[in-house]
């Protein structure tokens, strides 16, 4: 067990692509409640990393001591400065490919939280309405998720 033990590519079984996260990875999909319509945060990504110049969620690659939760909670805090004490977290959505998978984490917020960038990760961050996220240019694998993730959000807020 070591810290960034998890920072690595997988070549997947399932798709013969290249994903980052030798344990896995995990994202934060963190919801405004305090809003309407809702809202959720999404990143541009710098051009520089995996899927740049797309948008999708704060995240990365989870450590071998690490659960979702905890991975997407540090991921989102090193990239927004998100205080996960600020987050109420609800549901895992997981996109499981075999020998690799990526955990969306939703979480809601009722406040408004600042995000800032706070690594050159990323290049901008936005509140975007949930109507409105299928028309961004999304990483490709938020972009396949997404239809599904937008069932979850609603069972989450109906709970």
């Amino acid at each position: 067990m070591a810290f960034r033990d998890g920072d690595g590519w997988v070549l997947c079984m399932k798709c013969q692509s290249r994903h980052w996260g030798l344990h896995g990875a995990a994202g934060l999909l963190l919801v405004r409640t305090d809003v309407s319509p809702e809202m959720v945060l999404l990143q541009l990504r710098a051009g520089w990393t995996h899927g740049g110049g797309t948008w999708a969620l704060p995240g990365g690659a989870l450590d071998s001591h690490e659960d979702s939760v905890s991975a997407a909670a540090r991921e989102a805090y090193e990239e927004t400065g998100i205080d996960p004490a600020l987050l109420e977290f609800k549901a895992i959505y997981s996109d499981d490919h075999g020998n690799w998978r990526y955990d969306t984490v939703i979480a809601h917020t009722s406040v408004d939280i600042s995000v800032f960038e706070t690594n050159a990760e990323s290049e901008d961050l936005r509140w975007v309405p949930l109507a409105e996220v299928a028309g961004y240019d999304l990483h490709p694998g938020l972009r396949n998720t997404w239809p599904e993730l937008i069932g979850h959000i609603q069972t989450t807020l109906e709970s």
